[in-house]
């Protein structure tokens, strides 16, 4: 079922004022089943097989080397940008169509849980860059998101929202209010835990929490 929104992303920063819960999500393996940039990658394997396929080597050496640790975002970045750069200028007249193509074709994988439970005052943080994030947000009514920014026309990347980056880019944005409920998939979001007061690890559909008013019920490791 498709649900469509009208696409505001400003976040309200009187929220603790207004006495809402304050719950935040991480994205990918979260509330979305998978990881959207690799699906969006294989999106346009599907689409232009002979010139993606060239990159395929260097895709999944920077994707494993940085999912292992071996290298930061900043080295992917530096490493692997310009592929990106490269390769965008070949879609620059149809990205945004492809971006809502993709919604189309991967919609379905928002997972149920979070169907039944999303508020328009959800807050998602997310790696996921910003042209493909807010398409499903507005589609969910999703009205708050911190992400990543990438400029596809050039290939461009002007914003890396990850780990210790999440909770500088949330905190410029909300200052220091106390996140209610922290859901995410992964270890690597232990600094957004950190500052919520309760906390919720997703695994498919199954959730169990991990942090309870203040106290860690668990340790969780990679």
């Amino acid at each position: 079922m498709r649900i469509r929104g009208a696409g505001s992303h400003k976040i309200p920063t009187d929220i603790k004022n207004r006495g809402i819960q304050l719950r935040v999500f991480d994205f990918d393996n979260t509330i979305y089943d998978g990881e959207s940039g690799m699906d969006l990658f294989l999106h346009f394997l599907r689409l232009d097989t002979k010139g993606v396929f060239k990159y395929i080597p260097k895709f999944f050496e920077g994707f494993l080397k940085y999912k292992k640790g071996v290298i930061t975002i900043d080295e992917v970045i530096n490493k692997y940008g310009a592929f990106l750069k490269e390769y965008c200028d070949n879609f620059a007249d149809s990205m945004e169509k492809e971006f809502e193509r993709f919604w189309d074709l991967n919609e379905h994988k928002i997972k149920s849980f979070y169907l039944n439970i999303h508020n328009e005052d959800d807050v998602i943080v997310s790696a996921c860059p910003e042209s493909l994030l807010k398409i499903i947000c507005d589609r969910l009514e999703i009205k708050n998101y911190i992400c990543s920014k990438v400029n596809f026309s050039t290939g461009e990347i002007q914003q890396i929202c990850y780990k210790d980056k999440k909770v500088s880019l949330f905190k410029e944005k909300y200052g220091d209010v106390m996140i209610d409920e922290f859901y995410t998939d992964s270890v690597s979001d232990m600094p957004m835990i950190d500052i919520s007061r309760n906390a919720y690890m997703v695994s498919g559909e199954d959730i169990r929490i991990v942090k309870k008013d203040g106290i860690m019920l668990e340790r969780i490791a990679n």
